[in-house]
């Protein structure tokens, strides 16, 4: 674990001042309010356009929710995730009944692809969920300080109300991503590995059927494995995606031809417009996740990035979506 920690796990924060320091939330950072420039232009389309924005002032989590953490939080409530439970048949019209079991989907690395279709390496899997990331046998000993995964937005929301909680917006967690940089291609500066320090958990080599490893991590790794942000957070880039409050939108909005316009704690997207088109019979939402994770690579998902943002339905999990919290005042 990185050493910014305290023994009581609460941490103080760049423009923290002193006096603040008691009112910290165990094992969060306080991220003075500002205004940043949200989105890119230079990269994918649905981060376009660049545009100001206004954030107050909240508590972050330091790390991603750990399988440690989620552990307690079902050990204590007795709460069941999506993927733990039968598909509902409502949910998914048209899907073959034997599908219909508790499951969700895996990363399963092929030894060779033909085209350009994921489904070559993700899959659907009857009994993976957060004990048994990849069903079977699999299972997380060992692994309790790796962020917890195959948790939909429905589970993190539970488990946010029951920690006091809640879900950073994606313009807030944007924000602290970037750690107080601004104008730079990833979180550290312009330079994805510089003078050959891994930054971050993401994928080398050739994806889906070369990973070099050079970093030591096959999949994900225990939170604190890379450097901290400028504001002290951990695993912000890369590891796993993370869940986000808003809504999923194909574009940012455009920016308000005047200053006196920013806006502020701005809540993004519509419950029916983030919906896939592709899927005109699924009725499920879509939130934005953000970060990209170990399964990003130059050649494939160039989404390590602050700016970077992605869609997925708010009921279903995978093995690199995770997610922390927020408090605000």
């Amino acid at each position: 674990m990185n050493e910014r920690f305290s023994q009581s796990g609460q941490v103080a924060g760049p423009g923290v001042e002193q006096g603040d320091r008691a009112a910290a939330e165990p094992g969060q950072v306080w991220i003075e309010g500002g205004t940043f420039v949200m989105g890119s232009d230079r990269h994918y389309p649905e981060e376009a356009p660049a545009h100001p924005v206004r954030v107050d002032g909240f508590w972050i989590d330091v790390a991603p929710v750990t399988n440690r953490q989620f552990m307690a939080f079902v050990e204590a409530t007795g709460y069941v995730t999506v993927a733990e439970k039968r598909a509902s048949a409502a949910d998914y019209p048209g899907a073959a009944p034997h599908m219909l079991k508790a499951g969700s989907v895996i990363f399963d690395p092929p030894r060779r692809i033909s085209g350009p279709d994921p489904s070559q390496w993700w899959h659907y899997k009857f009994g993976a969920n957060w004990r048994r990331p990849f069903g079977g046998q699999s299972n997380i000993r060992g692994k309790y300080d790796h962020p917890v995964v195959q948790v939909s937005y429905v589970d993190a929301k539970a488990y946010a109300e029951w920690a006091g909680k809640d879900l950073p917006t994606e313009a807030e967690w944007e924000y602290a991503a970037k750690g107080g940089l601004e104008g730079t291609e990833f979180a550290w500066g312009d330079e994805l590995v510089p003078d050959g320090r891994f930054m971050a958990n993401t994928w080398h080599g050739m994806f889906p059927t070369e990973n070099l490893k050079p970093d030591g991590f096959e999949r994900t790794s225990p939170v604190g494995s890379f450097p901290p942000n400028g504001y002290g957070l951990l695993d912000m880039i890369g590891n796993v995606w993370e869940w986000t409050s808003d809504f999923w939108s194909s574009r940012h909005p455009e920016p308000a031809g005047s200053s006196c316009c920013v806006p502020v704690n701005p809540r993004g997207g519509d419950a029916e417009e983030s919906r896939d088109p592709r899927l005109p019979d699924v009725m499920i939402a879509r939130r934005v996740v953000k970060g990209g994770s170990h399964l990003c690579a130059p050649n494939y998902c160039r989404r390590y990035r602050p700016a970077a943002r992605h869609a997925h339905e708010e009921n279903a999990a995978t093995t690199h979506i995770g997610f922390r919290c927020i408090t605000r005042r």
